[in-house]
């Protein structure tokens, strides 16, 4: 059997796909090693932290608290399609990956992501709800419609990455399997396509991806823009109120804008390097950073921390004088003995 035959299942299949990622020198592939590993364990560290004081701590049981334990569970699953493999990748001689690894990679990076940008769009729209209609808040964002905009986000975020990982299974790759990126990214894949056809199917694939991104993106606009206006004429009530936006503000400029340069802004040939960085802000440093940001920005979240900590040290001084007590005990009847 050639070698042609066995790099290739047949010629719209390829068996595997080569990654070629950053530099192959030692001392880079460390570092980027070292770096993706911490940025990796800080991610999911930071997002179970939150989830985990977001179900323990009653006072954070409301719906924008809601939104955000699933943000964060989200950015778990976001940052683990594609950090692990790339952790895996940093020291083999080649980075492959399988044809239906690649796909199912597609998929569930699709996935996530559209589900973010719909949940963020979510957020928003609560914090404009309790902004603009405080009154009618507590009917307006029930705890079924909490769940409602949850599902909604994950079933438009499922059905439009199923559709574009499906199209993109079917397209021909007929040329070189490699594909200079760090994990399999849509439109990197696309440019290994030889199909006549690819500019059709390129489109669709975009309209499909940008269709959730825009909209959600309209979305958060058109509720900060009703806000602003709000805070601008109710006075210094509701403006205490927009500090709760700040945190989501950060991260949807984040999330958004690492998202548009990436995709929207032309890149010449010879930035293959920097498409990579751009990659990576918002695929693997967004996820870590979200937790940070309402963290440091939301005081609430601060002020459950530090009933966590100070529980964690109570219980833990709690069994020491257990422990003291009982030694002293014992000590007390060996005298006496």
């Amino acid at each position: 059997m050639s070698s042609k035959s066995l790099q290739w299942g047949n010629q719209s299949s390829p068996i595997t796909f080569l990654l070629l990622g950053f530099s192959s020198a030692y001392r880079v592939q460390v570092t980027l090693c070292l770096c993706f590993s911490l940025i990796y364990l800080v991610t999911v560290l930071g997002n179970l932290l939150i989830m985990t004081l977001i179900w323990l701590d009653t006072h954070l049981h409301s719906p924008m608290y809601f939104f955000l334990g699933h943000l964060s569970f989200l950015d778990i699953c976001y940052s683990s399609v594609t950090l692990p493999k790339i952790l895996g990748d940093s020291f083999s001689p080649q980075k492959t990956i399988s044809f239906v690894g690649c796909i199912t990679q597609i998929y569930f990076f699709l996935c996530f992501g559209g589900s973010e940008c719909t949940l963020l769009a979510a957020m928003a729209y609560d914090r404009y709800l309790a902004i603009c209609h405080p009154l009618h808040y507590p009917v307006l964002m029930s705890k079924k419609m909490c769940h409602c905009l949850v599902a909604i986000s994950w079933l438009s975020g499922s059905f439009s990455s199923l559709i574009q990982a499906f199209l993109t299974a079917r397209l021909p790759f007929c040329g070189s399997n490699m594909i200079n990126h760090l994990f399999c990214e849509m439109p990197f894949v696309l440019k290994a396509s030889c199909s006549p056809n690819a500019p059709l199917n390129k489109i669709a694939l975009y309209t499909l991806a940008g269709t959730i991104a825009m909209g959600s993106f309209l979305l958060t606009l058109v509720s900060y823009v009703h806000i602003i206006r709000a805070v601008l004429q109710k006075g210094a009530g509701t403006q205490r109120a927009f500090a709760t936006c700040t945190s989501h503000l950060i991260v949807v400029s984040l999330f958004f804008g690492a998202g548009a340069v990436a995709y929207l802004v032309p890149h010449s040939s010879s930035s293959k390097e920097m498409d990579k960085v751009l990659a990576l802000l918002y695929a693997i440093v967004t996820p870590m950073l979200n937790p940070i940001i309402y963290s440091l920005r939301n005081s609430e979240v601060k002020g459950a921390i530090r009933k966590s900590l100070l529980r964690g040290l109570l219980q833990i001084s709690t069994k020491g004088a257990g422990i003291s007590t009982h030694y002293c005990l014992v000590g007390t009847w060996g005298l006496g003995s």
